[in-house]
């Protein structure tokens, strides 16, 4: 028996054969070869960092409880996690006073990338568990994402592909000198 053609509908009711629809993204590579080679890599975890080390992993700051870095992989430009320094799965296996500073450091995160990027919204969340999304499912991490009018145009649904404003290396230096200080705002 012959594979079945995959269709794509589209709303007009016309139908595209989907067979020859690729999306090539060769950066992911580099990620998927590191996840398979090194199974205990945690991108959240780590010790003290050289400045091009932080600027390299994309970390805007960090401390002894929590940290905020970009996200190598965006949903839009200036897209964070804020994780906890303890490598757990979900946010009810830590002590209460650590989950006080995560929700802070949210909290700052978001006043930090309003008053630098000037969103007209936010989305803010955490997929707990592999089968709810989570790349990094053994440490919990929140996601936030600055929203603007328009971010999202017609490429999503004609092309199935997000289109981003910035750089990755732009969002950093737009936003590392305002979360350097995000530290006074936690304590």
């Amino acid at each position: 028996m012959a594979p079945k053609k995959r269709v794509v509908k589209r709303r007009d009711a016309a139908q595209l054969s989907a067979a020859g629809l690729r999306l090539w993204a060769p950066w992911r590579y580099e990620y998927l070869r590191s996840v398979r080679s090194d199974h205990q890599a945690c991108i959240f975890c780590f010790g003290k960092l050289s400045e091009a080390r932080r600027r390299e992993r994309l970390v805007l700051f960090e401390n002894r409880d929590v940290l905020v870095m970009l996200n190598k992989y965006p949903y839009n430009n200036g897209h964070v996690m804020v994780a906890p320094r303890s490598h757990v799965a979900s946010p009810e296996l830590l002590a209460r006073a650590d989950r006080a500073v995560l929700g802070d450091a949210v909290a700052a995160s978001i006043k930090a990338m309003r008053a630098s990027l000037h969103p007209a919204a936010f989305n803010v969340g955490a997929n707990l568990g592999l089968a709810a999304g989570a790349g990094f499912a053994e440490h919990m991490h929140w996601h936030i994402v600055p929203r603007w009018v328009g971010d999202n145009n017609f490429m999503p649904v004609l092309a199935s592909t997000r289109v981003l404003s910035q750089s990755l290396e732009d969002s950093y230096e737009q936003l590392r000198p305002i979360f350097k200080n995000l530290g006074a705002e936690l304590s």
